[in-house]
């Protein structure tokens, strides 16, 4: 084990094309900044590192359609996250981005001596270029038929229905999503980092070497190494990036996934010059806090461009986390299905606390959560208000009327007092553990458990009803208190960092360092505490009401906009038209595929035969439901296996907008093998 004398904490660079919402918040920035702010607490030498990632095909196609220059973009939005970040109190040492100069410089210095060295392989293909607009596509902005489950809006690198990795010349009737017309095929040459070279240096340094990593994240680069992999282009076809530092190379810059994690190394450089003791020095302890959808990038690619560099360290551990949902439905930026930072800061001021300490207490660690805004409310009421707030605002209102604020000395203590002054050790012990373990959740729950005791413990002792026969008694009760109030000052600092600021303002104390949380003097006696204000505030029902109608509204805009059809396709032949043969089917039975969300293994009679057809109707049929229903079923489609089930034809479904399938099925029942015309 080796003893790290610093430790470089990176943040996944936010897409500067939209502002920062909650869930990019939950599954990074929170519990980064809740970590970094543990280890300054206990002195130790760490930055924390954050930028914009600026670059790539969505930034020109925002541009494009705005009237305005991708720098334009960048600069807005990049204004707006850093401001969002700085206000809600990420500790960032540094947040830069990777339009910087110094990032372009970085970036072309780690290409170039890559290629210099022979680290890269050259490679002519064909890609798909849209002639309209005369520029190549990227993987995103192409999209077809999936080959696998027949999914229609299957993306060039991806299908969201079943899953399944894609190249673009994978997809059936590949569309431009820039022109809508289709594609055509162009040579075009890159140069590519040889990932296959890298698998069994991979195998041994995670697979044997970081057992310890958490299990999504193990299991993730378990996948695709065993898999296999494949090399993976650093260039491409843009004029809008960092350009391929090559003479007599023109229209071609670095590949965003390539160039973005290079951007940890530039801000790096833009906050120190001694930035190389943070890359360079095996003393130092690497953490990336990423979301579930980068873990490939962190664990896989960027480590082996850093093995090919030769001269970095490697990621000590990537504390990866799940996705937050948001009121039962997937976050999306392009729906407005969200709650944004910034309008949150503007409709909840001074309550930044309050979403930290929400989305932490509900983080997306193990599995996809989900927040509400009665959840909300609820821990706001019921935690913070009752439970933190309630316990300090009474020590300090008890103190100030018994004692006009002065610290009272303590007498001889009963076994409750001496259990309770210990027990703040055992916490500090437990919070420790929890936050070493990267398990953020768990440690703010064991830091409120400190809360909690105070709360008992004041209510076990009844001062107020103590004062009238015993008030030396008093005393000891109120001195541990305060002592247990001083220390909550320190344990909750990492995740309520302006409400600590407020309660040492009450206290009238500095901030204290974590070596001494434990410590049961930490307020003397005789010390003069300031009368206090609510720490928190009751959230009302209203406040939630107007947030949940904003979302309804958002909802209600989809809909209006989803209701005007898609335009038409080009036209084809009758005779394309001719080829297909649709069937009326009627379902037999009907069964979930097992490990997946939206499959369903059907048994349809065609009227031809019985056949399986595997369709990704499962979010929105049950399948006792779908026995006996007929269906449109295309019965000459190629089969397709599908999670090891050949699927033998597909029925057709109607997509509403909002994504949603319907079967399209007779409106009265006719014998199975009738043909639709």
């Amino acid at each position: 084990m080796v003893d790290f004398k610093r430790t470089l904490i990176t943040t996944a660079l936010p897409y500067a094309n939209g502002p920062i919402h909650i869930g990019h918040l939950a599954g990074v920035y929170v519990p980064a900044d809740i970590y970094a702010r543990y280890l300054r607490l206990k002195n130790e030498d760490v930055v924390l590192i954050g930028g914009s990632d600026e670059h790539g095909v969505p930034i020109t196609l925002k541009a494009k359609n705005e009237g305005i220059t991708p720098q334009d973009v960048v600069d807005k939005f990049h204004t707006i996250i850093k401001e969002s970040f700085k206000k809600f109190g990420i500790s960032f040492d540094v947040y830069s981005r990777t339009s910087a100069d110094i990032h372009h410089k970085t970036a072309s210095e780690f290409f170039k001596k890559l290629y210099d060295e022979g680290k890269f392989m050259e490679k002519t293909s064909e890609q798909y270029y849209d002639e309209e607009n005369k520029q190549f596509l990227a993987d995103r902005y192409i999209t077809g038929t999936c080959p696998k489950c027949s999914f229609e809006k299957a993306y060039g690198d991806q299908c969201e229905s079943c899953g399944t990795s894609l190249s673009p010349t994978e997809l059936i009737n590949p569309t431009s999503m820039i022109s809508g017309n289709k594609p055509v095929l162009k040579e075009t040459k890159h140069w590519y980092l040889p990932l296959d070279q890298y698998e069994p240096w991979l195998k041994e340094w995670i697979l044997e070497g970081h057992k310890e990593w958490k299990s999504n994240v193990y299991g993730q680069c378990k996948s695709w190494i065993d898999s296999g992999l494949m090399p993976r282009a650093v260039t491409r076809d843009l004029d809008w990036g960092v350009p391929v530092p090559i003479e007599e190379v023109d229209g071609k810059v670095l590949y965003v996934w390539f160039d973005a994690p290079i951007g940890y190394i530039s801000a790096t450089k833009e906050l120190t010059p001694e930035w190389e003791k943070y890359w360079k020095d095996p003393e130092t302890r690497m953490l990336h806090f990423i979301g579930k959808d980068n873990i490939v990038f962190h664990c896989i690619i960027f480590p082996s461009m850093l093995k090919a560099e030769g001269t970095y360290i490697l990621p000590e551990n990537v504390p990866a986390n799940e996705f937050l949902n948001l009121e039962g439905d997937k976050i999306s930026t392009s729906r407005n299905w969200a709650v944004w930072l910034h309008e949150y800061l503007e409709d909840f001021p001074g309550k930044e606390d309050v979403l930290k300490y929400v989305l932490t207490a509900n983080a997306p660690e193990t599995k996809d959560n989900d927040f509400t805004w009665k959840d909300f409310q609820t821990r706001n009421n019921n935690e913070l208000v009752a439970v933190l707030g309630n316990f300090v605002n009474r020590a300090l209102v008890l103190t100030n009327k018994y004692y006009g604020g002065e610290v009272p000395g303590r007498g001889e203590l009963t076994e409750n007092d001496k259990q309770t002054l210990k027990e703040i050790g055992v916490l500090k012990t437990e919070v420790e553990k929890s936050l070493d373990s990267f398990r953020i959740r768990e440690s703010l729950k064991n830091a409120m458990d400190l809360a909690r005791l105070g709360n008992k413990y004041l209510a076990d002792e009844e001062p107020w009803k103590v004062v009238k026969t015993d008030e030396e008694r008093v005393k000891t009760i109120m001195n541990i208190c305060l002592q247990v109030t001083a220390n909550l000052t320190i344990i909750l600092e990492p995740f309520l960092p302006f409400s600590m600021e407020k309660l040492r303002g009450f206290l009238n104390i500095e901030k204290q360092g974590w070596d001494i949380l434990g410590n049961v003097d930490l307020i003397a006696v005789g010390h003069k505490v300031n009368k206090p204000e609510l720490l928190f505030e009751k959230i009302e029902d209203k406040v939630i009401e107007d947030q949940l109608q904003k979302l309804l509204d958002t909802k209600k805009a989809n809909e209006l906009a989803g209701a005007k059809a898609a335009p038409a396709k080009e036209n084809i032949l009758f005779d394309d038209f001719g080829k297909m043969d649709i069937r009326v089917g009627t379902i037999w039975e009907a069964e979930k595929v097992a490990k997946t969300k939206k499959l369903l293994k059907l048994k349809i009679d065609t009227g031809i035969d019985q056949r399986i057809v595997v369709s990704g109707i499962a979010e929105y049929y049950q399948p006792e439901d779908l026995v006996g229903k007929q269906v449109s079923i295309l019965v000459n489609l190629e089969p397709k296996k599908l999670r090891g089930i050949e699927s033998q034809g597909m029925i057709l479904c109607a997509e509403n907008a909002d994504g949603s399938l319907s079967i399209v099925s007779p409106d009265q029942e006719v014998k199975p093998g009738s043909e639709v015309r």
